[in-house]
């Protein structure tokens, strides 16, 4: 049964008290800074992620529910969907990226990078929207995307690719869900200061090239990502779904 846009908001004013959030990938970067900010905005949040010590750091912090996951194994992810409720929102944030030169991929590396950054996106919002759908009250989900869903990036095949596949998911998802009241949107940031960067972009000259192309002049925060996807979840952007919305500090106007 369709869902009206008052029915399916999560809040006024940005405001997510009495919603509940499942953020995956939470113990780090990007998807960590957005589990705390909506704490901070009254929702009640549960985590999924890979590394155990993360997680119980984070559970101390802000009181959330917590639980290593393996969000490459469809098994995994089963499991822990069975271990939790019904959720308003979602945040598919858990990544992975295996720098390797084009003509040294190998298929198994290829694989791994889409069954974390595609698949496991897919596995997770149906568990998700089945339970929104069952409540009739709809919701909102956002995909962790990339400006690398839009260009190429050296020794980046695989991660490309799955980000890429993650924005066409996110589009077919919005079509789907919307008559449920259900709105997807992806984020497409930049590079991001997190520790997957560091290590995806620690050679000096590959990130002064990549910074010339950024008007802004800077990579970006975890924060400033955060902000932009609680923006999405929340009631002032009722009337947005099937977006890439980039997070670039201009990258994508170059």
């Amino acid at each position: 049964m369709p869902v009206s846009a008052s029915d399916a908001s999560t809040g006024t004013n940005g405001g997510l008290r009495g919603q509940r959030a499942l953020v995956t990938g939470g113990g780090k970067g990007i998807g960590r800074a957005t589990a705390k900010m909506l704490n901070a905005r009254g929702a009640t949040v549960a985590v999924l992620g890979r590394t155990r010590e993360d997680l119980n750091s984070l559970a101390a912090e802000i009181g959330c529910e917590a639980l290593p996951v393996d969000l490459g194994d469809p098994s995994a992810i089963h499991a822990a969907g069975a271990k939790l409720g019904t959720f308003d929102l979602l945040v598919n944030c858990a990544a992975v990226s295996e720098p390797v030169p084009f003509l040294d991929l190998a298929a198994d590396s290829f694989e791994r990078t889409m069954a974390v950054n595609a698949v496991g996106p897919i596995l997770v919002s149906q568990y998700a929207a089945r339970g929104m759908i069952a409540r009739g009250k709809g919701g909102a989900i956002v995909n962790v995307s990339s400006v690398a869903a839009f260009v190429g990036i050296a020794d980046q095949a695989s991660y490309c690719a799955s980000k890429a596949a993650l924005d066409a998911i996110t589009r077919v998802m919005a079509i789907e869900l919307g008559p449920q009241g259900i709105r997807v949107n992806a984020v497409n940031p930049v590079v991001t200061l997190t520790a997957m960067a560091a290590k995806a972009w620690s050679d000096p000259e590959k990130t002064a090239r990549r910074l010339a192309r950024i008007p802004l002049g800077r990579f970006a925060d975890p924060q400033e990502v955060a902000e932009a996807i609680v923006y999405l979840l929340g009631d002032g952007a009722r009337m947005m779904t099937g977006l890439s919305l980039p997070v670039d500090g201009g990258f994508s106007a170059v």
